[in-house]
């Protein structure tokens, strides 16, 4: 038996299930039925959800476990949280401002132009 997958391997849009069938009493119910939102996931996905619980959540055991960084264990979760729809709840990093306009904001901070809080202000994209 071939294990159940959620996306198109053509197109990559979620697939629909339309057809359950049991073995023993050979009954066959047609519909449109929702696979819900884990078969959205990768099997990498999947495997580091499994680690991820097995681990209580502790982004730093997930990470010892898996011999990867902080951050690098920080985006997996947020790769998982945007597979599952979860969007909106992903905090992308703030794109609002350049590099150089960073780089200013903390020279003048260095010089004494501006206050640590117009700072961070200025770097909220505010």
């Amino acid at each position: 038996m071939y294990p159940v997958i959620g996306s198109c391997p053509v197109c990559g849009e979620e697939l629909e299930v339309t057809r359950l069938h049991c073995r023993n009493c050979e009954t066959t119910i047609e519909g449109a039925f929702d696979l819900g939102r884990f078969y959205r996931l990768s099997r990498e996905q999947v495997q580091f959800v499994e680690t991820f619980i097995k681990n209580r959540g502790s982004l730093k055991d997930v990470g010892s476990e898996l011999s990867m960084s902080y951050p690098t264990v920080v985006n997996r979760l947020n790769d998982v949280l945007v597979a599952l729809g979860y969007r909106d709840r992903v905090k992308p990093a703030d794109e609002s401002i350049s590099a150089e306009q960073r780089r200013e904001i903390l020279e003048r901070l260095a010089r004494g132009e501006i206050s640590a809080e117009e700072a961070a202000r200025q770097l909220k994209g505010k």
